[in-house]
């Protein structure tokens, strides 16, 4: 089974958790990806993510679909925020179960990897400073419209 969602609300770890208890399953991997509190030396006070919905979705189920078909898995679900996060807020979570450990590790590293490449979601960092940038979003065809004036780039660091 496969679940794919853009929260606006905080992530319920343990409603991810739960829905993929599976008795067939020896193995349960997750992944967290919060947000921290610097990015390339500069001091990051909160950050916010803004999401195409309708195509973060559709790619996101491929996605899932994708790791089902290359790995020996019976469950994986994958819940990416939108909106303003705070530090240590989770803003993706990845959760996958299978029978044994070595496909749930590495279909949860692909899942999570495919969407940090190729969903529409763009992050834009709020710095110590005042001053603020899009980040990360080299790999998107589309920026959010007022991104054109600060999008970042240089570099490939992926949250």
């Amino acid at each position: 089974m496969i679940r794919f969602e853009i929260s606006s609300e905080a992530i319920d770890l343990e409603k991810l958790r739960a829905g993929l208890v599976d008795e067939t399953c020896g193995a349960f991997v997750t992944f967290e990806g919060w947000v921290r509190n610097h990015n390339d030396g500069r001091a990051v006070l909160r950050l916010a993510y803004e999401v195409y919905e309708p195509l973060a979705v559709k790619e996101g189920l491929k996605i899932l679909q994708e790791a089902m078909e290359k790995f020996d898995i019976a469950q994986v679900h994958a819940v990416h925020r939108q909106g303003e996060l705070a530090m240590s807020e989770p803003a993706v979570v990845v959760g996958v179960a299978s029978a044994h450990r070595d496909a749930a590790f590495k279909a949860c590293r692909y899942v999570i990897d495919e969407v940090k490449s190729r969903l529409p979601i763009w992050k834009k960092e709020y710095y110590a400073d005042g001053d603020t940038e899009w980040v990360n979003c080299q790999h998107s065809v589309h920026a959010p419209e007022d991104a054109s004036t600060d999008l970042k780039t240089s570099g490939n660091k992926k949250s």
